[in-house]
């Protein structure tokens, strides 16, 4: 684990639907982390019912009240986005840090938001060696914002919540990615709700668990200082209607519970996953383990050469190679239903030249 500073090179704006857009549309889309079906029916329909209404400004009010209920917490903590991409902006933004400091491998978009707002941005980069976990004492004491994901995409690994929060110090930010906590069964490690933690700032995507990413909706838990500031450099009606309806569903007692049972079925679907790929240890395939998030990343020889094969297949797959401190080795893969991985493990023997 070590400090970085510079770009280093890597496409930060390099995100998984580049692999499914245009020539990639057709394929089968182990590259993005979202549900790979349209959200379920009653949702759908919810939303559909919030069109009659859209004449008037939206008013985020009933769904931000929601948010705060989900979590236990007054409204004044909560900041509705436009998924959680707009939250990492309003964040470089608004605050006035000195020092940035973005934990990798994870998420590209807080670092590229941070360097388009004029920062220099140093990183801590966890080893493979260490199983990509954190040692907080790798943070420079200095450091006065830190973002760290957690379970971290791409490494799907999932941080104690005592250590992560264990980060945090009196005139620090500390802002924790929790875009795929719903996704782990029982939110264990969720530091969402917190209050006693100095300086934390939790940002909750639901366009991952619902298959929403198309209408963009996602929220800040902070304290109220920091959600006023956000909420004053954020455009006004910034979350459209039919975004804050599905909001007010999602973190309902149905939406929660669907979501605890759609957990469950990813951690079921994700060991079968990894128990798939073990199976390839003798390509020199190599699944980081424990995984706990809904997409597992394999280290393997040759990965560029077999992510092409795979897209001959008909099966794309996210490159790892514009995450800072992954290589061209690397791939990952998003967890689908036992079906579609069960043919996928099939394309990939095929790409690994097994008959």
């Amino acid at each position: 684990m070590h400090t970085e500073s510079g770009g280093g090179g890597h496409d930060l704006r390099h995100h998984g639907d580049a692999e499914v857009r245009d020539d990639g549309s057709a394929l089968v889309d182990l590259a993005v982390n979202v549900r790979a079906d349209t959200p379920p029916e009653w949702l759908r329909e919810h939303i559909a019912g919030s069109l009659s209404g859209l004449a008037a400004y939206p008013d985020g009010r009933a769904a931000r009240a929601a948010v705060a209920a989900r979590h236990g917490l007054p409204v004044e903590r909560v900041l509705l986005t436009a998924g959680a991409a707009e939250a990492f902006v309003l964040l470089a933004r608004a605050l006035k840090v000195r020092r940035p400091v973005v934990v990798h491998p994870q998420f590209t978009e807080p670092e590229a938001a941070l360097r388009d707002a004029g920062h220099t941005v140093d990183r801590v980069l966890l080893r493979e060696a260490d199983g990509f976990r954190l040692d907080p004492s790798a943070v420079p004491p200095d450091a006065d914002l830190v973002v760290i994901g957690n379970p971290t995409n791409p490494t799907s690994v999932l941080h104690p919540a005592g250590t992560v929060a264990g980060i945090a110090r009196p005139g620090r930010t500390l802002v924790v990615d929790e875009a795929f906590m719903d996704a782990v069964p029982g939110e264990r490690e969720a530091l969402a709700g917190r209050t006693d933690v100095p300086g934390l700032v939790v940002l909750r995507s639901l366009t991952k668990t619902w298959g929403l990413a198309g209408l963009r909706i996602g929220y800040v838990l902070a304290a109220p200082e920091t959600v006023s500031l956000l909420e004053r450099a954020q455009p006004l009606w910034a979350v459209s209607t039919p975004a804050l309806v599905a909001a007010e569903a999602c973190v309902g007692a149905r939406g929660v519970s669907e979501a605890a049972d759609a957990a469950r079925r990813i951690a079921a679907d994700r060991s079968y996953l990894v128990a798939g790929l073990r199976d390839f240890a003798g390509h020199g395939l190599r699944v980081v383990e424990p995984a706990d998030g809904p997409f597992v990343l394999v280290r393997l020889p040759g990965a560029g050469v077999v992510r092409g094969r795979l897209r001959a297949l008909g099966y794309a797959v996210r490159r790892g190679d514009t995450f800072p401190g992954l290589g061209e080795e690397w791939l990952r893969v998003a967890v689908r239903d036992r079906g579609t991985v069960g043919s996928f493990l099939e394309a990939l023997g095929r790409a690994l030249g097994r008959v």
